[in-house]
């Protein structure tokens, strides 16, 4: 919620990815079962939309794809990109590079006790203030595949329906 907050979001859209193209030999989980999951994580705020575009599209997910149809949904409306701050350095290697640039500012979700890299040019963005947590989804599923809990990792209804259907 600290990026609702720190940036006056009107709407923070949550988007799964089909196929990262960084990772092209790691399958992801069920994609039913990932929406599930954020729509449980997400319950009960308004401002919070779960957007299944890039599950429906076929092949590799592609930032820019997805950047070009909000900016044709929401011409008038500043976008913004959160990622995870180890992602600043991988930039100018994302599909359409420059074009991506200049269509959002990113905003990164820094890891604890490491300072973000600077942007690479031509890109632009800042660090979320309100962050970081201890946590990571790779901490969730490590931590899920050896049978140890997440109770105070995520909300309590998305940990229990983890528990029942644990998808690593």
């Amino acid at each position: 919620m600290a990026a609702l907050e720190e940036l006056k979001l009107d709407r923070l859209f949550i988007v799964p990815a089909k196929q990262s193209p960084f990772k092209p030999d790691k399958k992801p989980a069920n994609a039913n079962m990932r929406v599930r999951l954020l729509r449980l994580a997400f319950a009960g705020n308004n401002r919070c939309e779960i957007d299944t575009q890039e599950l429906e599209r076929d092949g590799v997910s592609y930032s820019i794809d997805t950047i070009i149809n909000f900016s044709r949904l929401f011409p008038e409306a500043k976008l913004y990109y959160l990622i995870g701050a180890d992602h600043i350095l991988t930039l100018p290697k994302w599909r359409e590079a420059k074009r991506l640039a200049n269509l959002v500012d990113f905003v990164v979700v820094p890891r604890p006790r490491q300072k973000a890299a600077d942007f690479p040019k031509p890109f632009r963005g800042q660090s979320l203030n309100g962050w970081p947590f201890e946590v990571s989804s790779s901490v969730i599923r490590q931590r899920l595949g050896i049978g140890l809990p997440i109770d105070d990792l995520v909300p309590a209804h998305v940990a229990d329906a983890l528990k029942k259907n644990n998808p690593y």
